[in-house]
């Protein structure tokens, strides 16, 4: 069991939580959630013990041992793939390696097989024998073969280096385990991979994650930042998004309630103030205006960007028709002989593990570079607009937010584009920073914002979510679901996919899979299975 007692943590004025009083039962999942800056990856630094709280305590038994996902990429990269799985459990790692120090020695004495023996009993109940199994089990479990073990962590790319350490985490069964966003740079298969896991884990688990899907599947219970503490709940995302959202309209009424109250109390003082014969009654409402304090109302730390895409035109009968393309990107082929019609109510989701394949394609119907060979064109009616894999690509340079985004719109009003902004989340001030400065969130919903401002009736999407908070894709997953247009995305978001789509394209190096389907459909069926095993068979692992 993990105990926290009164914890209290500020950042000079503002206070993140306090009065914290929570146990962490074995067996239980716990999802972290709240608003960005809410404190989630700062709570998880108290639990594990690297910040210290203003007050409050952290408690733990003596012999439970905490596993950490760590985040600093390439903070093994002096050491091979399988030593750095290992080092997830530092009392067997430090034992190996004193063992094989001894087993090393040139002159091996009697003292050294005395140590040698005892190392051994500890290395045994420590259940070394199995460790490197269960390692190369993990490591294939998120994608990584046999032949990753003996390379060093430096030779490896960023989201391969994230798994090692998600492996790494997970090594040895650790009493609780502690998690920052373990989803990302994942593929769809892997995170379904760590669901299970995760799901027949036994001990106790927390876990900070902005893909919902994956906190229903694993979750027995939500913890809460906001309103300046941490509350818990027991139940999965969806359950607490339910109980939040009744929540949230008694807070509602209880405000409208107080402020109608407020009202009414000001029109008597208004009314009476100067008639002596209600003198004293004016005087008692007076003190009641001055102790209802509308002020000291809990506010919520969540919110939800406006996200709406409304076309200028219906999208006609001819969408898009792509013919025969070819594209190579660094000596790969990406695109081999690709032939596609995009037909009027699709949203179309390409899916696979292979994605620099859909955004080689969005980028070339979207005009930012040519194919090798082959054509494409767009009815006469298409107004697309584009929202590639990284938003900086789009969004930057010293240009400010209102500035840049007036580009975009007809509108002549100029407090239009500001009164926009603020419904994106960008008020006062905010929406005259230079871009340069935005955070990656930040720039996902300039991006957004640009895209709504163009009235588009096309939709092309490469990874929208990345970036964003809970709120935000929820408020994205809405916009897009309500959207009249065409949509062609892709997304390591399950519950965004599944939403969203309907209609699934997997571009395999064998071939192309296009069914006209929803997400969980295409996953569970026996045939899309039994093709994608053909034509990935030149490959050791299929993924989504």
């Amino acid at each position: 069991m993990l105990t926290v007692s009164d914890v209290k943590l500020s950042f000079g004025n503002t206070t993140l939580f306090k009065n914290v009083n929570l146990k962490f039962q074995p067996g239980n999942c716990y999802g972290l959630i709240g608003a960005n800056g809410a404190g989630k990856s700062t709570f998880l630094r108290i639990l594990s013990g690297e910040l210290e709280p203003d007050s409050g305590t952290v408690s733990a038994p003596s012999d439970a041992r905490v596993a950490v996902l760590k985040q600093d990429q390439n903070a093994f990269d002096g050491y091979k793939v399988l030593d750095t799985v290992l080092m997830g459990h530092d009392r067997l790692y430090r034992v190996k390696t004193d063992r094989d120090a001894i087993y090393e020695k040139e002159d091996f004495s009697e003292e050294d097989g005395l140590r040698a023996s005892e190392l051994e009993a500890e290395f045994g109940e420590l259940g070394g024998w199995e460790a490197e199994a269960e390692a190369a089990t993990l490591l294939a479990g998120l994608g990584l073969d046999e032949s990753f073990h003996e390379r060093g962590m430096a030779e490896l790319e960023g989201p391969q280096k994230v798994r090692v350490l998600l492996a790494q985490a997970l090594f040895g069964n650790p009493d609780i385990l502690l998690m920052d966003e373990p989803t990302n740079n994942l593929d769809l298969e892997s995170i379904t991979w760590l669901e299970d896991f995760l799901y027949r884990f036994e001990n106790t688990v927390i876990v900070v994650s902005h893909d919902r899907h994956f906190l229903n599947r694993i979750c027995t219970h939500i913890a809460d930042i906001d309103f300046g503490r941490i509350g818990l709940y027991v139940g999965n995302y969806d359950f607490w998004y339910e109980a939040s959202q009744l929540a949230a309209r008694q807070r509602r009424d209880e405000r409208k309630r107080a402020e109608d109250k407020a009202a009414d109390l000001k029109a008597f003082i208004q009314r009476f103030s100067s008639n002596a014969s209600k003198a004293r009654q004016a005087t008692a409402r007076k003190k009641q205006l001055e102790q209802l304090q509308l002020d000291d109302l809990p506010q919520s730390s969540r919110r939800f960007p406006y996200v709406a895409f409304k076309p200028e035109r219906e999208p006609g009968k001819n969408v898009l028709e792509i013919h025969h393309l070819t594209a190579t990107f660094e000596g790969e082929r990406l695109l081999d002989d690709f032939s596609l019609v995009v037909n009027r109510g699709d949203k179309i989701a390409f899916v696979g593990p292979f994605t620099s394949r859909a955004s080689m394609l969005f980028d070339i119907i979207a005009g930012e570079c040519d194919p090798d060979s082959g054509s494409y064109s767009w009815g006469v009616t298409i107004q697309p607009s584009y929202f590639p894999n990284e938003a900086a690509r789009v969004v930057h340079g010293k240009t400010r937010i209102v500035d840049w985004l007036r580009e975009f719109t007809t509108e002549t009003d100029p407090s239009y584009v500001r009164g926009f902004l603020g419904r994106m989340l960008f008020s006062g001030d905010d929406a005259l920073k230079p871009m340069d400065v935005l955070s990656g969130g930040e720039r996902v919903r300039v991006l957004l914002s640009k895209m709504m401002l163009e009235s588009p009736n096309v939709l092309i999407m490469d990874d929208p979510t990345n970036h964003l908070d809970l709120e935000s894709i929820q408020a994205l997953n809405n916009g897009l679901i309500d959207f009249d247009g065409v949509v062609l995305f892709t997304s390591h978001d399950h519950q965004f996919v599944d939403s969203v789509a309907n209609r699934i394209i997997e571009i395999t190096p064998n071939g192309v899979i296009d069914k006209l389907m929803r997400f969980d459909d295409y996953i569970s069926d026996p045939g899309v299975q039994s093709l994608r095993d053909e034509l990935y068979h030149e490959h050791l692992r299929v993924t989504l």
